[in-house]
C-alpha cells in the first residue's frame, strides 16, 4: 500500500496529540498489507477488501505508539508482491522499519473527516 506518511495519536484522552510520520525526504513509501476479493454469500456481489499490516514500534514510534505499520524496503516489494510466495517466506519482513523517520505533531483538525487538505500536515 504506497503512501507518503502516516498518523499515530498520543497522550491522554481528550485531548490525543495527533503525529504525522513520514521519511525525511517526504519520499513514497509502502505498507506491507493484505487484500481479499470475496463473497458475504454466493449470489452477493464481491466485496474488496484490505487491512495494513502492524509491527512493534521502532525506536522513533516508540514514545509515540506501541504498535508501527510495516513498511516494506524497497528491496522487498517484489517478495512481498509474488504471489507464489508462501506466507512464512515473508514473516522476516514483518519487522520495524529501520529508515528514517520524522514525527511532527500536527494539528488536531486531522481527528475529523470532514477536514481535508495540505494544512493538516503542518506541523503546530
Amino acid at each position: 500500500i504506497p503512501a507518503d506518511g502516516f498518523y499515530e495519536w498520543h497522550g491522554a484522552k481528550p485531548p490525543k496529540q495527533p503525529f504525522f510520520i513520514h521519511k525525511p525526504d517526504d519520499g513514497i513509501f509502502a505498507f506491507a498489507g493484505l487484500w481479499e476479493r470475496w463473497k458475504p454469500s454466493p449470489d452477493a456481489e464481491p466485496v474488496d477488501t484490505c487491512t495494513i499490516i502492524t509491527t512493534t514500534p521502532n525506536a522513533t514510534m516508540a514514545p509515540i505508539h506501541n504498535r508501527m505499520p510495516v513498511i516494506l524496503a524497497e528491496a522487498d516489494y517484489a517478495k512481498w508482491l509474488d504471489r507464489e510466495t508462501a506466507g512464512a517466506s515473508v514473516q522476516d519482513l514483518l519487522r520495524p522499519y529501520s529508515g528514517e523517520l520524522l514525527t511532527q505533531p500536527i494539528s488536531t483538525r486531522v481527528n475529523s473527516v470532514k477536514n481535508d487538505g495540505p494544512d493538516l500536515i503542518e506541523p503546530v
